[in-house]
């Protein structure tokens, strides 16, 4: 995989050259996947990289102390609002969209790894079909995803704070507002992620042991509904947080902007709608309205120490039932 490095908080490098979107280079990754793992993920890698545009990361030293600043801000601010005392990572990436694909395909690597020997029929066919299906998985997410709290799940390593800026850009300028507001609403977001997990250093052990029980059931060829069901209503929890507490985090400045990303994430076109039904990204839009309604009837009833009163123990997390019945999380969770 080429060698491209995302800019860092800590002395932003020069971004790469943009570099031309090629199908055909793309399409000649994924006929040429090979190896004996149902994905071949160099090709994978290589093949989303191809057909991305990755976007600029070249910042100004203005811009630069932007998201230096956003960032700082957005610690107090949520210190502030949730009473949570925590930490952020101490590099901040600054990310092209190619970054982005680099950075998470290990991830994406590891979590399947329990399928790669799975015995299939015709498993050439099998890994050029699942190789491309990665690859789009890839692409569109490297083209979408605007930020990220990365705790390194299923991997070594110290957490991570990503931003890809290009992706900021283009949705800054969908939603016809300033790119500095846009920026420092994405920063609080995923800050607040920092703070969820600051508040519960067992949150990455609990995700991660669900997901590889989930998907070495699925390796035997079954389903794990039960594994599935607490991941998701961790998750739903784990973005409703956020949700609910950034809303507090940033002023009444910041109501318009709350609208109009609510509309964008119901008034997609088909064709983005289709991917993100195919890969599974319509279950996110769900946690968030779900996850946040559960956190603001919590916050409403018991006020913002109860509702992080989540992250004390695995057993505060609200189960799927709660998240709907939000009294029945208030009689069972002491606060």
């Amino acid at each position: 995989m080429p060698g491209r490095r995302p800019v860092a908080h800590k002395g932003f490098d020069r971004a790469a050259p943009t570099e031309r979107v090629s199908i055909l280079e793309s399409v000649g990754a994924i006929a040429g996947a090979s190896g004996e793992g149902t994905v071949d993920w160099e090709a994978a890698a290589e093949a989303a990289i191809a057909a991305t545009d990755p976007g600029s990361v070249d910042l100004d030293p203005g811009e630069r102390e932007g998201y230096a600043e956003d960032v700082r801000a957005a610690r107090e601010a949520v210190r502030s609002a949730s009473g949570i005392d925590f930490d952020v990572p101490g590099t901040v990436e600054i990310q092209n969209r190619h970054h982005w694909i680099e950075a998470n395909v290990g991830t994406f690597r590891t979590a399947m790894e329990p399928l790669a020997d799975r015995r299939v029929a015709f498993p050439g066919f099998a890994r050029r079909a699942n190789t491309a299906t990665m690859a789009t998985m890839l692409s569109f997410l490297g083209r979408n995803v605007l930020g990220q709290y990365d705790p390194l799940l299923l991997a070594d390593g110290d957490p991570k704070l990503y931003f890809v800026r290009p992706n900021v850009v283009k949705i800054a300028e969908a939603l016809d507002v300033e790119y500095d507001r846009f920026r420092r609403w994405i920063v609080v977001h995923e800050v607040t992620h920092a703070a969820e997990f600051g508040a519960a250093p067992w949150l990455p052990e609990y995700l991660e042991t669900r997901m590889r029980d989930a998907m070495e059931r699925m390796a035997e060829g079954g389903f794990d509904r039960s594994g599935f069901g607490e991941l998701d209503a961790a998750m739903t929890a784990v973005e409703g947080y956020a949700e609910a507490v950034m809303d507090r985090a940033l002023d009444a400045d910041y109501d318009d902007l709350r609208q109009k990303v609510d509309e964008r994430r119901k008034g997609r076109g088909p064709i983005a709608a289709l991917l993100r039904r195919i890969l599974g990204l319509g279950v996110k839009r769900r946690q968030y309205e779900r996850g946040k309604e559960f956190f603001d009837a919590v916050i409403d009833a018991r006020g913002i120490e109860a509702a992080s009163a989540v992250w004390d123990v695995p057993d505060s997390l609200p189960t799927d039932e709660e998240i709907d019945e939000p009294s029945l999380w208030l009689s069972r969770v002491p606060v």
